[in-house]
Protein backbone atom coordinates (compact mmCIF):
# COMPACT_ATOMS: atom_id res chain seq x y z
CA UNK A 1 0.00 0.00 0.00
CA UNK A 2 0.95 3.67 -0.81
CA UNK A 3 2.24 6.01 2.29
CA UNK A 4 -0.73 8.02 3.18
CA UNK A 5 -0.25 11.89 4.66
CA UNK A 6 -2.13 13.93 7.01
CA UNK A 7 -4.18 16.51 4.54
CA UNK A 8 -6.07 19.45 6.33
CA UNK A 9 -8.36 21.99 3.92
CA UNK A 10 -9.06 25.16 5.84
CA UNK A 11 -10.75 28.36 4.88
CA UNK A 12 -12.03 30.87 6.99
CA UNK A 13 -15.34 29.56 7.86
CA UNK A 14 -14.54 25.92 8.41
CA UNK A 15 -12.28 22.95 8.14
CA UNK A 16 -13.36 20.81 4.96
CA UNK A 17 -10.99 18.31 5.00
CA UNK A 18 -9.01 16.48 7.80
CA UNK A 19 -7.67 13.03 7.02
CA UNK A 20 -5.21 11.04 6.05
CA UNK A 21 -4.42 10.83 1.90
CA UNK A 22 -2.38 9.25 -0.79
CA UNK A 23 -2.11 12.15 -2.53
CA UNK A 24 -3.39 15.99 -3.31
CA UNK A 25 -3.12 17.98 -6.72
CA UNK A 26 -3.17 21.65 -5.98
CA UNK A 27 -3.64 24.52 -7.75
CA UNK A 28 0.06 26.23 -7.56
CA UNK A 29 0.62 30.16 -8.40
CA UNK A 30 3.31 28.93 -11.01
CA UNK A 31 0.67 25.49 -12.24
CA UNK A 32 -0.17 22.43 -10.62
CA UNK A 33 1.48 20.18 -8.94
CA UNK A 34 1.00 17.13 -6.99
CA UNK A 35 2.05 16.06 -3.48
CA UNK A 36 2.26 12.70 -2.04
CA UNK A 37 4.00 11.26 1.40
CA UNK A 38 7.41 12.19 2.06
CA UNK A 39 7.27 15.63 0.09
CA UNK A 40 10.20 17.89 0.38
CA UNK A 41 9.10 21.01 2.20
CA UNK A 42 7.52 23.73 0.64
CA UNK A 43 5.66 26.74 0.94
CA UNK A 44 3.63 27.86 -2.33
CA UNK A 45 0.82 30.63 -3.24
CA UNK A 46 -2.61 29.34 -4.86
CA UNK A 47 -4.41 30.19 -7.83
CA UNK A 48 -7.81 29.49 -8.17
CA UNK A 49 -8.62 26.25 -9.45
CA UNK A 50 -9.71 22.79 -8.18
CA UNK A 51 -7.98 20.58 -5.82
CA UNK A 52 -8.08 16.82 -5.93
CA UNK A 53 -7.68 15.02 -3.00
CA UNK A 54 -7.43 11.02 -3.00
CA UNK A 55 -8.06 9.33 0.60
CA UNK A 56 -5.98 6.38 1.93
CA UNK A 57 -9.17 4.22 0.70
CA UNK A 58 -8.85 5.56 -3.04
CA UNK A 59 -12.04 7.65 -3.32
CA UNK A 60 -11.05 11.31 -4.55
CA UNK A 61 -12.59 14.40 -4.21
CA UNK A 62 -12.61 18.05 -5.62
CA UNK A 63 -12.52 21.33 -4.10
CA UNK A 64 -12.98 24.73 -5.46
CA UNK A 65 -10.56 27.15 -4.10
CA UNK A 66 -9.91 30.93 -4.17
CA UNK A 67 -6.32 31.55 -3.96
CA UNK A 68 -4.44 31.47 -0.50
CA UNK A 69 -1.25 29.27 0.61
CA UNK A 70 -0.35 25.06 1.07
CA UNK A 71 2.40 24.63 3.51
CA UNK A 72 4.30 20.97 2.76
CA UNK A 73 5.76 18.68 5.01
CA UNK A 74 6.83 15.16 4.85
CA UNK A 75 4.03 13.81 6.99
CA UNK A 76 1.78 16.70 6.25
CA UNK A 77 -0.09 19.38 3.49
CA UNK A 78 -2.59 22.11 4.69
CA UNK A 79 -3.73 23.91 2.42
CA UNK A 80 -5.01 27.51 4.03
CA UNK A 81 -7.94 28.64 1.68
CA UNK A 82 -9.09 31.78 1.45
CA UNK A 83 -12.74 30.67 0.12
CA UNK A 84 -12.85 26.81 -0.22
CA UNK A 85 -16.09 24.58 -1.56
CA UNK A 86 -16.37 21.08 -2.24
CA UNK A 87 -17.10 21.42 -6.61
CA UNK A 88 -20.35 19.96 -5.86
CA UNK A 89 -21.73 22.47 -3.70
CA UNK A 90 -20.34 25.10 -6.35
CA UNK A 91 -23.19 28.01 -6.63
CA UNK A 92 -23.01 28.89 -10.17
CA UNK A 93 -23.94 32.79 -9.07
CA UNK A 94 -21.15 33.08 -6.77
CA UNK A 95 -18.68 32.29 -9.58
CA UNK A 96 -20.44 34.67 -11.75
CA UNK A 97 -20.48 37.06 -9.65
CA UNK A 98 -16.45 36.91 -8.91
CA UNK A 99 -16.12 37.18 -12.20
CA UNK A 100 -18.26 40.23 -12.71
CA UNK A 101 -16.40 41.79 -9.59
CA UNK A 102 -13.07 40.93 -11.93
CA UNK A 103 -13.78 42.69 -14.82
CA UNK A 104 -14.64 45.74 -12.82
CA UNK A 105 -11.59 45.45 -11.03
CA UNK A 106 -9.77 45.19 -15.05
CA UNK A 107 -11.67 48.03 -16.11
CA UNK A 108 -10.59 50.09 -12.64
CA UNK A 109 -7.10 49.42 -12.79
CA UNK A 110 -5.01 52.68 -11.92
CA UNK A 111 -1.88 50.82 -13.32
CA UNK A 112 -0.75 48.70 -16.16
CA UNK A 113 0.42 46.02 -13.33
CA UNK A 114 -2.79 46.47 -11.42
CA UNK A 115 -4.49 45.62 -14.81
CA UNK A 116 -2.26 42.96 -15.34
CA UNK A 117 -2.84 41.15 -12.15
CA UNK A 118 -6.51 41.75 -12.24
CA UNK A 119 -6.54 40.03 -16.09
CA UNK A 120 -4.67 36.88 -14.42
CA UNK A 121 -7.23 36.48 -11.55
CA UNK A 122 -10.12 37.02 -14.08
CA UNK A 123 -8.30 34.78 -16.75
CA UNK A 124 -8.10 32.49 -13.71
CA UNK A 125 -11.86 32.38 -12.90
CA UNK A 126 -12.65 32.05 -16.18
CA UNK A 127 -10.57 29.11 -16.77
CA UNK A 128 -11.98 27.40 -13.22
CA UNK A 129 -15.82 27.95 -14.33
CA UNK A 130 -15.01 25.88 -17.19
CA UNK A 131 -13.47 23.45 -15.41
CA UNK A 132 -15.95 23.33 -13.07
CA UNK A 133 -19.74 24.19 -14.21
CA UNK A 134 -21.22 22.56 -17.00
CA UNK A 135 -22.00 24.94 -19.82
Amino acid sequence: MADVFKFELVSPERLLVSEDVLEVVVPGQEGYFTVLAQHAPVMATLQPGVVEVKNASGAEERYCVFGGFVDIVPDSCTLLAESAVNVKDVDRADVEQRIADARDDVNDAKDDNSRAKAQTYLDQLTTLQGAILPA
